[in-house]
């Protein structure tokens, strides 16, 4: 008996519901899965209570089990990854970014340059790379792009002076298939790849590649030649930069140079050309003119700092015509002769899109100022410097019919400016200058005086940058009344040294620059070097600027440097 009724019992208890579970039963067996769900959550807390789940839910809640554990797993997996890549980024005072990688000046080693290479699996949205400035990576460099899979859509790599040499050349050749969306590569100040060493690099550039930069690499006529076989190849090439390589136009008529600049033709897309200080001869400009008819795109050429060129620029002029589109053209410390301007000059009308033009350190410019300006679409021009070019009054007076629309202004080492800035100042009717250059030229009191009345017309409202330095003459009130006029409330960057053979105290003006520094809300860079002042009045220099990230340089005076020599050794035991 006992057994029947025990087994009574537990079929019974088996069959023994709530009315609400019978009622739940009866709906379920009419609701399909998909019409349920709506209906449990409705009924969720009674469904709780009986602990009864819906049809269909446990299966359901152990596949979202599954899934959400992956995905939690992952999730934690990327950010240990993420964790790692910003504890070695804090590690060297960067922040991390999950696009652009910036360690430039952080004095890599081999080690860190391998951690670093272990981490790019963590970082596949990376577009730009930036390892410049770390000269102890040279020799080693394969331990990065051994790793360079990981990160295929790096846009952006910047290797600047790294010491890198010819293996470290050829071990990012072989890499390159690994980033084909490649547009910007910069291996400047690198002397070591040189000489040849570009070789196994430009065989293996990809055509999306936009900016080639081999600033002062000691390339030679042999890498003149590659590179133009290069430049045929790339087809978006926009910014060719191959300044400060003396080696680079030699052998002329064996190829090299003329091989590079013949395959410039080739180049449509190139709108940015920098040859300055490539050693050119004038041999040169004739072979780089005849691909200048096939470049209608280029917006700036530089030509600077080729002395060679003097005596042959008209055979450059007669192609320029055809850069209709030409905005910048740089030609300072070319030594050009008289001859090589009037030929410029000749040309000036046709560049109808020009708004810079640099002949600046050309001691003959300041000859032919008046056609220069003459030629020019002044109502465009944004800078003409000028210095260092032998100016005369009448070159001053020419130059003030363009000065009011330039943004910058530079006459330094001009000494005829003295007593006779007023012709320049006087032109200043707006306030579209960004940048006054008046450096050495031997200005006085009255000009100082001049300048302060055109700050107070509010013509210098716009200034960023004055460089007042090496004008010793000027006395103490002309810099008094400089910074009491006020109206350079954008200025940024002040420069007032003197010589480096002089010195003088600036203690007489020394409270009005103090009182001007609450009116000067944007300036960085403050330069007084060769000024002298008592310890006093620099301890108010320096609590004036103390709550401002204004960059101060001046020259210690002796007793204050051997006063903090003797302060710092005190708190060396300490520390």
């Amino acid at each position: 008996m006992e057994s029947a009724d025990g087994q009574r019992g537990r079929d019974g208890g088996s069959q023994r519901r709530s009315p609400l579970d019978v009622i739940m039963s009866q709906i379920r067996r009419k609701r399909t899965a998909s019409d349920r769900r709506p209906l449990g959550r409705f009924l969720s807390r009674g469904s709780d209570r009986t602990g009864i789940p819906e049809d269909g839910e446990t299966e359901g809640r152990e596949e979202r089990g599954q899934s959400s554990g992956v995905t939690e797993a992952a999730e934690s997996e990327r950010d240990v990854g993420w964790g790692r890549v910003c504890v070695f980024l804090q590690k060297l005072g960067k922040k991390a970014d999950s696009r652009s990688l910036s360690l430039a000046h952080c004095d890599l080693t081999a080690t860190d340059l391998l951690e670093l290479a272990t981490l790019l699996q963590l970082l596949p949205q990376l577009e730009e790379v930036n390892v410049s400035w770390n000269e102890l990576i040279g020799g080693c460099l394969k331990a990065l792009t051994s790793h360079l899979h990981h990160v295929g859509g790096i846009r952006t790599l910047r290797l600047c002076s790294c010491r890198l040499n010819a293996d470290d050349i050829t071990a990012l050749g072989n890499a390159l298939d690994c980033i084909p969306l490649l547009e910007v590569l910069d291996l400047s100040w690198n002397s070591g790849i040189g000489d040849g060493g570009l070789q196994g690099l430009l065989g293996n550039l990809q055509p999306p590649l936009r900016e080639i930069h081999l600033v002062a690499c000691q390339l030679s006529a042999a890498d003149a030649t590659a590179l133009g076989r290069t430049v045929s190849a790339l087809p978006g090439l926009s910014v060719l930069d191959v300044s400060c390589n003396p080696q680079l136009a030699q052998e002329v008529d064996d190829g090299g140079f003329r091989e590079l600049a013949t395959s410039l033709s080739h180049a449509a897309s190139l709108t940015v050309l920098r040859l300055q200080a490539c050693g050119l001869m004038t041999d040169c400009l004739q072979a780089l003119g005849g691909s200048l008819r096939c470049l209608p795109s280029v917006r700036e050429l530089d030509l600077s700092c080729n002395k060679n060129l003097a005596g042959g620029l008209n055979q450059l002029t007669l192609h320029l015509a055809h850069l209709t589109h030409l905005e910048s053209l740089d030609l300072h410390l070319c030594c050009l002769t008289h001859t090589d301007l009037e030929a410029l000059v000749q040309v000036l009308p046709s560049l109808t899109a020009l708004t810079e033009l640099d002949v600046s350190s050309n001691k003959e410019a300041g000859g032919i100022v008046h056609p220069l300006v003459s030629a020019l679409p002044l109502t465009q021009m944004r800078r003409l410097p000028l210095n260092s070019c032998s100016l005369s009054e009448e070159s001053l007076t020419a130059l003030a019919l363009a000065v009011p629309y330039l943004h910058s202004v530079d006459v330094s080492w001009c000494k005829v400016v003295s007593g006779r800035s007023a012709l320049l100042l006087d032109a200043l009717q707006s306030s579209v200058l960004l940048e006054l250059r008046l450096s050495s030229c031997e200005l006085c009191t009255e000009d100082l005086r001049h300048l302060a009345a055109v700050c107070r017309r509010g013509c210098l409202s716009s200034l960023r940058v004055l460089d007042l330095s090496y004008n010793g003459s000027v006395g103490d009130d002309g810099w008094s009344a400089l910074f009491a006029a006020g109206g350079l409330g954008s200025l940024e960057d002040l420069d007032l040294s003197l010589r480096p053979s002089t010195s003088a105290s600036f203690s007489a003006w020394l409270p009005a620059l103090l009182c001007a520094l609450p009116r000067l809300p944007a300036l960085t860079r403050l330069a007084v070097r060769r000024w002298t002042m008592g310890s006093q009045d620099r301890e108010q220099l320096n609590h004036s600027l103390r709550k401002r990230s204004v960059l101060l340089e001046w020259d210690p005076d002796i007793e204050d440097a051997a006063s903090s020599c003797k302060t710092t050794n005190h708190e060396r035991p300490e520390e």
